[in-house]
């Protein structure tokens, strides 16, 4: 079974930077793709960012287009989230989730094709 854990969050100013890892122990060789997930108060969670763990290829939302970056070091079993130019609006819990068996991301990212949920690590941008 594949277990993901989340760290790096915290607490920035508004412009600033943070990189969220993603540790993923287990069963590593199950999954199909790595996806980031923001969930802030009273909103509902979406996708952030996904990456294929066949052929590297990535997905953003139009929200986090040109700012975030998403990145694997395979030897490490880590998916890596760079957040540059953060705003107040990015503020949420940041969770990383395995995209099910059959799923390819290539910009849809729908809860239910996604499991084994991290525990998730709050991001907090403010001044």
């Amino acid at each position: 079974q594949l277990q993901l854990v989340e760290s790096g969050g915290g607490l920035v100013q508004p412009g600033g930077s943070l990189r969220l890892s993603c540790v993923a122990s287990g069963s590593t060789s199950d999954y199909v793709a790595i996806g980031w997930f923001r969930q802030a108060p009273g909103k509902e969670r979406e996708g952030v960012s996904c990456i294929n763990a066949g052929d590297g290829s990535t997905y953003y939302a139009d929200s986090v287009k040109g700012r975030f970056t998403i990145s694997r070091d395979n030897a490490k079993s880590t998916v890596y989230l760079q957040m540059n130019s953060l705003k107040a609006e990015d503020t949420a819990v940041y969770h990383c989730a395995a995209g099910v068996l059959g799923y390819y991301c290539d910009g849809y990212m729908s809860l239910p094709d996604f499991g084994s949920w991290g525990q998730g690590t709050q991001v907090t941008v403010s001044s």
